[in-house]
């Protein structure tokens, strides 16, 4: 069975929303299972378990929250190089994948032997504290089968 680990923060709880229908998603997948946690319960030693790892924020001040900041600082030193990773974040307005590239970027930077193996999703919210605007669930659903049949052919 293909592993794949779903690390957030969620501060209103549109993120962990979110976290949950990709999960929902991957499941949906035969062979595939997601896990979903924050990053204060990670422990990355044991991280290589997990055949892929999904990143997920909400938009804060224009990038991903401190916590997936610094867990993504930490991720290079777990030995992941060559695994599928992701990212999704939860935005307002005109914030549309301000945390998402941020996270890609650091990604890149901090973690480089993981492989972005999709673009990153950026789900919008519908005011301060949501819910997520009509469509994004489904959108979520369809990103994690997504994610979750790559992991397969991958196999």
């Amino acid at each position: 069975m293909a592993k794949a680990i779903i690390i957030f923060e969620s501060k209103y709880g549109n993120t962990r929303t979110a976290a949950q229908a990709i999960a929902e998603g991957m499941n949906q997948v035969a062979g595939v299972e997601a896990f979903l946690t924050e990053p204060r319960d990670v422990d990355l030693n044991r991280l290589g378990v997990f055949d892929a790892v999904l990143l997920g924020s909400p938009n804060h001040m224009g990038g991903a929250t401190r916590g997936i900041k610094k867990f993504i600082d930490n991720l290079g030193k777990s030995g992941l190089g060559g695994k599928p990773a992701a990212v999704f974040d939860t935005y307002l307005a005109k914030d549309f994948e301000k945390a998402v590239k941020k996270m890609e970027k650091q990604l890149g930077e901090k973690a480089p032997g993981l492989k972005l193996v999709a673009p990153g999703l950026s789900l919008k919210v519908k005011g301060m504290k949501g819910p997520l605007a009509e469509g994004e669930l489904a959108r979520c659903v369809e990103f994690g089968t997504g994610i979750a049949t790559l992991m397969k052919e991958r196999a």
